[in-house]
């Protein structure tokens, strides 16, 4: 607990933030880098909120399968891309259907996938030139203006974009339900339109020591004694927290940087909807396909909608001579998934995944906050109480939407503070009384 002793005042207390996720990481490095003295409190034991991998028997497990996309600006204005040693997907994806993969990709970065593309049993050949239109209209419109107008839902949209039932089950449900955690495609079409002109505009990626090495990289630009784990927030005012513990901790100011669900019980606004998730990781030792390709689930069965040969994107991901398979099941985190995933990737590859070694299961409640229409990102992050917010639920549900969030709730923060300061400077050099003399 923070004590005013002898002459000290609240200005020497630091800005608190709670939770050490990517958004939290963001705020805080943001501050401490205009001068500012920060405090983190995560309830986990490490940094990173949703953002974290685990190593098990020396394979290197993200908590749920997840990727970064190239093309997101605040990648490259928070990170050092170039020391994160990032491993790329092959552009496009590999639609597994009756026994067999069909390759589907962008012809303009892979032309020698144009044949494959055009034959491949996800829709008719008017389809897939509407996708060649679809990426085409996104990439004319810079990505703020995609974010506004008129909202319907993913579904909705397709639908009028004149896409086939076929298309849309056989491609769209299962590549936005792995990305978005959307597989009936109910949030917005505008989530739907930022994501795929990512998609066309760079690469799908994963650092090569885990997406954990992302919150590590913020973390390293803090001061060592600036991050306090194992403590969980339970009240917080615009100038001091409550732990578990009974501890009341003061503040210039408070920043809650939790994920929906949490900021919404410490906050007491509006309840953000959870979209759920489940992974399954799998280790063998030969892989059931050389692709660098997410593998989606063609069928529309379910539930596992992607997989993904870890060790063929990033073979640190696995110790040499084996292999990592990540299977996810968006929508889905309650019941026997393993079971679940090692009965379809059965139907898949045969009898080779009843040898496939189980080495973790992920059930994430939260995985992602819901955006359904009509969606407004970048809401405030300065609540009219005195409190700040932060987080991807405050903009966009994507690791640029947390780090973007992050750094605007800085730049807030920050600017609250400057005016507080000048304010208390004003006031302390007010003259007791002023004479006017001319001088003619």
């Amino acid at each position: 607990m923070n004590e005013q002793v002898g002459g000290a005042s609240p200005v020497d207390d630091p800005v608190i933030i709670v939770g050490a996720g990517l958004a939290g990481l963001s705020c805080a490095v943001g501050l401490h880098e205009a001068g500012h003295r920060v405090e983190i409190h995560e309830a986990s034991d490490g940094v990173g909120g949703r953002v974290r991998s685990d190593v098990v028997d020396g394979f290197t497990l993200d908590r749920g399968f997840q990727v970064a996309l190239t093309a997101y600006p605040e990648m490259h204005r928070q990170l050092d891309i170039d020391a994160l040693n990032l491993q790329a997907f092959e552009p496009g994806a590999l639609i597994w259907r009756n026994g067999k993969g069909s390759v589907v990709s962008d012809p303009l970065r892979r032309p020698t996938r144009l044949v494959s593309t055009a034959t491949a049993p996800i829709g008719n050949l008017l389809d897939k030139a509407r996708i060649a239109l679809l990426r085409a209209r996104l990439r004319r419109v810079h990505p703020t203006l995609l974010l506004a107008g008129d909202d319907i839902t993913t579904a909705e949209a397709l639908d009028a974009d004149g896409f086939s039932p076929k298309m849309i089950d056989r491609f769209f449900r299962p590549l936005v339900g792995g990305i978005q955690l959307d597989p009936e495609l109910r949030d917005s079409r505008r989530m739907f339109d930022i994501i795929f002109r990512m998609l066309a505009d760079g690469d799908s990626v994963v650092p090569a020591a885990g997406m954990q090495a992302i919150p590590d990289q913020l973390a390293a630009r803090l001061p060592a004694d600036s991050i306090h784990l194992g403590q969980r927030v339970t009240a917080t005012s615009a100038r001091s927290i409550r732990l578990d513990s009974g501890d009341k901790i003061d503040a210039v100011a408070v920043v809650v940087a939790t994920d929906g669900p949490t900021a919404s019980d410490l906050l007491d606004i509006g309840r953000v909807e959870s979209k759920a998730a489940g992974c399954v990781y799998f280790a063998a030792d030969a892989a059931p396909t050389d692709t660098k390709c997410v593998v989606l689930d063609g069928t529309g069965a379910g539930p596992v909608l992607n997989v993904a040969v870890m060790s063929n994107v990033a073979s640190t991901y696995a110790p040499t001579g084996r292999h990592l398979i990540a299977a996810a099941l968006p929508g889905r985190a309650d019941g026997d998934l393993e079971a679940a995933a090692r009965a379809q990737l059965r139907d898949w590859w045969g009898s080779q995944v009843d040898g496939w070694e189980h080495l973790a299961t992920y059930r994430i409640p939260h995985g992602q906050p819901r955006q359904a229409p009509p969606f407004t990102p970048k809401q405030a992050v300065h609540l009219d109480d005195g409190r700040f917010v932060c987080g991807d639920h405050r903009d966009t549900a994507s690791i640029q939407g947390a780090l973007y969030s992050g750094r605007r709730c800085a730049d807030a923060v920050a600017a609250a503070l400057d005016a507080e300061s000048s304010a208390l400077f004003q006031n302390s050099h007010v003259p007791h009384s002023t004479k006017v003399t001319d001088h003619d």
